[in-house]
């Protein structure tokens, strides 16, 4: 049996062990992601057994509170829940943008470091902060990165601007979560 075989049937096992479900495709969407952690040694193991994983999810069941951990996020793609495969991304691209801030990489609005996805979930997680600049309404700050992240060309203003709201707003929130991740290991 080659590796992927042996890979796919313990995935299809462990989930179906730890799920209501007797089946794959009903026992899949049981799932959330509630965790995930980074290895920067790449020294992490799915729960499938493929090795070399650098980002550890962890999914717990809705119904019986089974958790699975840890699992890769091409594991989670399996699952084929679009849900839970855009939120492993989503997880994977703000990692990708913490590296940037501790790194003290230059940030622009672009799709490098960004997407539409990660600025409302940076949105949603109180990344934008109410200022005077902003009119005391946070979403001003979001829905004006988002117009600058469609944009293909944008002014010497609007520049200034993307860079004032990540330097002001994203960056502080980011750093923030630094910390408290390197407090917390």
């Amino acid at each position: 049996m080659s590796k992927q075989k042996e890979y796919q049937e313990n995935l299809i096992k462990t989930v179906i062990n730890n799920s209501e479900s007797d089946n794959w495709k009903d026992a899949v969407k049981e799932w959330d992601i509630v965790d995930v952690e980074e290895d920067l040694d790449c020294a992490g193991q799915c729960t499938c057994g493929k090795e070399g994983l650098r980002y550890l999810f962890t999914i717990k069941n809705r119904i019986n509170n089974n958790i699975i951990y840890p699992i890769g996020s091409s594991c989670i793609s399996k699952f084929g829940v679009d849900k839970l495969k855009n939120e492993a991304k989503l997880k994977e691209d703000l990692f990708k943008l913490l590296h940037a801030v501790e790194n003290n990489e230059y940030i622009t609005i672009s799709s490098d470091l960004f997407s539409r996805k990660l600025l409302e979930y940076l949105y949603n997680i109180g990344a934008f902060v109410p200022n005077y600049y902003n009119d005391f309404e946070p979403k001003n700050d979001y829905k004006f990165l988002l117009d600058m992240f469609n944009k293909r060309k944008k002014s010497e203003q609007q520049e200034k601007k993307s860079s004032a709201i990540i330097i002001n707003s994203i960056i502080p929130f980011l750093r923030d979560l630094l910390d408290n991740r390197i407090k917390a290991h």
